[in-house]
């Protein structure tokens, strides 16, 4: 029997790297092999395996910054303990500092977050990214491999962390096929009955956390008032995530009197919200990969996406029209999307392709190719 260790912060579905360490870990299970997680949390589905073992690590004031010392501790003690016997150990980014296996999702060194929310929130911004910055070096020049979630995450580490090409495996995140998938007319009026949202009106979402301005919020907010103001636009805008600046985007639409925003906070029925939706948008600053376009992609809708997001390498020559080349440009955004209202039927069938694409890469075809580099 063959024994693995993983080390990340959280094996869950919820996030776009929790949800690839969640596949990776649920693979490994079902091949009955001996997984070691070293973690905060652990989804009960992978504690129910017999075969997997959890360490569990303290998250003092439910803060990742407090707890990402223990993190790289007892990550490191268990890896110690195993090593002999273990065919392999894999971490990510700097979480812990072991020279084996490392699984790139976000390169720190790529981007410095812009936290509008007061002075101590900047602070321990500012404070976790010079600690994620050094312990994310160390890691990586030590590693044997490092898996990367796109060229983008590859070129980057290249870039601003000087590490060589050879030591870089590139692995795209998967999806699950049976819960991401376009819906029929039928299925798509009874889930907008459901929802209690509107038959007719033209439904654009947005995904991502409102802790900072790299998600690009901020942007479509300027373009979706822009958008309001004229007299053909009749869409609607829903807007999935949490974060510390959440509810001043809440007070500032409400303030505005633009009703066309809802904003749904933190949703476990995401798959069900986009195949309901028409489109998304997603005018990111900095995206490793953008597993939320890459769910879209696979519900059928066009998504709108800054052109330097890891997932925008996935896209064809046809569909580069909805590749944003400034994500701080609201005037291009507001030219795209009406592009999008007025050629709604051609773009949906331009994705199709890209979808059943998609969908046939799924998580079990990921952690193969991870599996393989692991044992390689």
């Amino acid at each position: 029997m063959k024994s693995y260790l993983l080390i990340t912060g959280d094996f869950v579905k919820t996030g776009g790297m929790d949800r690839a360490n969640f596949a990776l870990a649920d693979y490994l299970a079902r091949q009955r092999d001996s997984l070691h997680l070293v973690a905060y949390r652990v989804a009960s589905e992978l504690l129910a395996y017999p075969n997997v073992k959890f360490h569990q690590v303290p998250k003092l004031a439910n803060s990742y910054l407090l707890g990402s010392p223990f993190l790289d501790w007892i990550g490191q003690s268990v890896a110690r303990q195993l090593s002999p016997k273990c065919t392999s150990i894999l971490v990510n980014g700097g979480n812990c500092q072991w020279g084996d296996v490392n699984w790139v999702h976000y390169v720190h060194a790529a981007y410095q977050s812009d936290s509008q929310v007061g002075p101590l929130r900047q602070f321990k911004t500012s404070f976790w990214r010079w600690l994620s910055l050094s312990g994310e070096l160390k890691a990586l020049k030590a590693a044997k491999v490092i898996i990367v979630n796109s060229d983008r995450t590859k070129q980057d580490l290249i870039k601003h962390l000087a590490i060589p090409q050879e030591k870089l495996h590139l692995v795209y995140y998967g999806i699950d096929p049976d819960s991401f998938y376009p819906a029929t007319v039928h299925e798509k009026l009874e889930l907008r009955q459901q929802l209690g949202w509107s038959a007719d009106k033209p439904i654009v979402v947005f995904i991502g956390a409102l802790g900072d301005r790299r998600k690009g919020f901020d942007t479509l907010f300027t373009a979706w008032l822009e958008l309001s103001n004229l007299p053909n636009w009749d869409a609607e805008l829903v807007v999935i995530g949490v974060g510390a600046e959440l509810t001043k985007w809440q007070l500032r639409a409400k303030n505005i009197g633009i009703s066309s925003i809802h904003f749904l906070g933190f949703r476990s029925d995401v798959p069900n919200l986009l195949r309901a939706a028409d489109c998304l948008v997603a005018p990111t600053r900095y995206e490793a990969y953008g597993l939320g376009v890459h769910e879209a992609l696979c519900c059928g809708l066009p998504a709108i996406v800054s052109s330097t997001a890891g997932v925008a390498e996935r896209y064809p020559v046809q569909l580069q029209g909805l590749l944003l080349p400034d994500p701080d440009d609201a005037v291009d955004l507001v030219a795209r999307l009406q592009k999008w209202w007025e050629n709604k039927q051609h773009y949906s069938g331009l994705v199709s392709s890209l979808s059943q694409e998609l969908r046939e890469d799924t998580w079990d075809e990921m952690a193969k190719r991870i599996v393989n580099l692991m044992d390689g």
